[in-house]
């Protein structure tokens, strides 16, 4: 019982810490907790639930269609899972309670961010739990490499589709406005996981390399948004 006490509180903990971080990156206007905890929620449970059974249905998708089935499992992590979850985690900006809370630019990038590091609090639960066979010094390291990892992946990949959807609003533009995107939380969600596929570059090289790669994502996210409530403010 403290085993799983310990392991909801280390995979929940840091991404409601960067959940607060990314929140208060704005200055002037900051987002009220009510539809930001929302968020959160949708990322974490409904979110989850949804990208698995999309994740099924494009992983059989790939399995008729792909001959070399050596590449499946490669193919998977760098283009179905990074597809599958970049479309759920996003739609809780679609929430009516949340919809009409983004009224700034960056208010987009923010609410993103925040189901992604409630996608990430979950999927640290599933994982941690498979780490607990392993032995306690690392299941600590394990959980603390995705708590920086993992997390930071999920908020600053699902922000640039925040970003997009809320153009869509705040400009009344075409829901073609969000692919550009779309695309790229795919394309950040994508080559992270191709980092981190040890076997291909190495395991401390590869970490390494996608730790670097997170910190400047979400680095440029928190400068974007900075710069545009400046600009609202």
């Amino acid at each position: 019982m403290i085993e799983w006490i310990l392991l909801a509180f280390m995979s929940f903990l840091p991404p409601l810490i960067y959940m607060v971080w990314i929140r208060n990156t704005e200055k002037y206007h900051r987002e009220r907790w009510k539809p930001v905890l929302l968020c959160f929620l949708w990322g974490a449970s409904i979110a989850v639930i949804a990208a698995v059974i999309l994740e099924v249905i494009l992983g059989f998708s790939l399995a008729v269609s792909i001959h070399d089935s050596s590449m499946i499992p490669l193919l998977t992590v760098i283009v179905v899972a990074p597809i599958a979850e970049e479309f759920t985690k996003p739609l809780a900006l679609r929430l009516k309670s949340v919809k009409k809370e983004i009224d700034e630019l960056e208010d987009g990038l923010i609410y993103g961010a925040v189901a992604g590091l409630g996608f990430s609090a979950t999927e640290n639960l599933l994982y941690g739990a498979s780490f607990f066979s392993k032995g306690l010094l690392v299941f600590f390291i394990l959980i603390i490499m995705r708590s920086f990892g993992g997390c930071l992946l999920h908020a600053s990949a699902t922000a640039w589709t925040g970003y997009g959807y809320g153009q869509t609003i705040m400009k009344h533009a075409s829901f073609i406005r969000i692919i550009p995107y779309f695309a790229l939380a795919i394309f950040v969600h994508g080559f992270y996981n191709f980092l981190v596929s040890f076997e291909m570059i190495g395991t401390l090289t590869g970490l390494a390399a996608a730790f670097s790669f997170v910190l400047i994502s979400i680095t440029i996210v928190r400068k974007k948004i900075r710069t545009l409530d400046e600009q609202s403010g």
